[in-house]
């Protein structure tokens, strides 16, 4: 299982990207153009939103169940620790990405309750653009970026 889950969250990693790209961009466009707030900030946001979550699913059964990883490294914290590699993903890629999907349900849910279009675009730039950075930061980039092929 752990091939089939490893795979899963390599290629979603994708799905996020491109929908964290186009809702950050639109977001940013929908702020300086003063444009109306319409469906398709709504659908992107919502695309952005449902991948990360399903990405923190997969992870986080990767992280706690299938991962041989994960599973060493609990086996000797203290060991783990001093291996970078082995940190970054016990520790600081999970609770970072943690934080990213955070984000990016604030920035859905702000930009909802904002009383003008402006504050709506505004809200999302700025929530999704931190959701994304977090998330640039915190992809291992030195794996293979398509994974199976």
């Amino acid at each position: 299982m752990y091939p089939i889950f490893l795979f899963t969250h390599s290629w979603l990693r994708w799905v996020v990207l491109i929908s964290g790209i186009l809702v950050v961009a639109f977001a940013w466009w929908g702020w300086f153009g003063k444009r109306a707030w319409s469906n398709r900030e709504r659908l992107w946001g919502m695309v952005f939103n449902s991948s990360m979550d399903l990405q923190l699913l997969v992870g986080g059964l990767l992280y706690f169940v299938f991962s041989p990883l994960t599973t060493s490294a609990f086996s000797n914290f203290g060991a783990a620790m001093q291996n970078a590699a082995q940190r970054f993903f016990v520790v600081e890629h999970g609770f970072v990405m943690l934080i990213a999907v955070v984000f990016a349900h604030l920035g859905s849910v702000l930009s909802k309750k904002a009383a003008d279009e402006r504050g709506k675009f505004k809200r999302a730039a700025i929530w999704y653009s931190l959701a994304l950075l977090f998330v640039l930061a915190m992809i291992p980039w030195d794996r293979p970026l398509l994974r199976g092929l």
